[in-house]
């Protein structure tokens, strides 16, 4: 009986650390932006000083454009 109560305890103990950690698997891939992101990847190489504020606003007004 007290292996029994133990071994329910145990998997109820697991899961819950599994669905803790799914939840802060998927909490951390929502505040990630995508690499891959045009704006974001303009907005990194003008915050590393890659490029200056004229280009940064000219090519940030292209991308909002709708073709």
């Amino acid at each position: 009986m007290k292996t029994l109560l133990l071994l329910v305890g145990l998997i109820i103990i697991i899961s819950c650390v599994l669905m803790l950690a799914r939840s802060w698997v998927a909490e951390r891939a929502r505040q990630i932006p995508p690499a891959d992101n045009p704006k974001e990847i303009l907005r990194r190489r003008y915050a590393a000083g890659e490029i200056d504020e004229e280009e940064y606003l000219r090519r940030m007004s292209g991308l909002s454009q709708d073709w």
